[in-house]
């Protein structure tokens, strides 16, 4: 674990999918395995990982088919939040 996820939430939509798929999916955002971002996005978050600074990290994954964002709002500070949810509601 590169980071702590803080409080974990989910949208009724998000949770409704497979729940393996779903820590599967917070295991990889939290060891840096950032999913199907482009290039420039993941190196935002590896920036993001190296600066510490609280800046939002954002991964996305697939899960039953449907694609799925797993988004830490203020890693490195009290105020962390790790929210899974489809792009839909983003």
């Amino acid at each position: 674990m590169l980071f702590h996820p803080g409080r974990i939430v989910g949208t009724p939509a998000a949770l409704a999918l497979d729940k393996g798929g779903i820590m599967r999916c917070l295991d990889r955002h939290l060891a840096g395995e950032w999913g199907d971002l482009d290039a420039h996005d993941a190196r935002m978050n590896d920036d993001a990982l190296a600066a510490r600074d609280g800046s939002r990290l954002m991964s996305v994954y697939t899960v039953d088919g449907t694609r799925v964002y797993v988004i830490t709002d203020a890693p490195f500070t009290p105020h962390t939040v790790t929210t899974v949810l489809l792009p839909s509601e983003y």
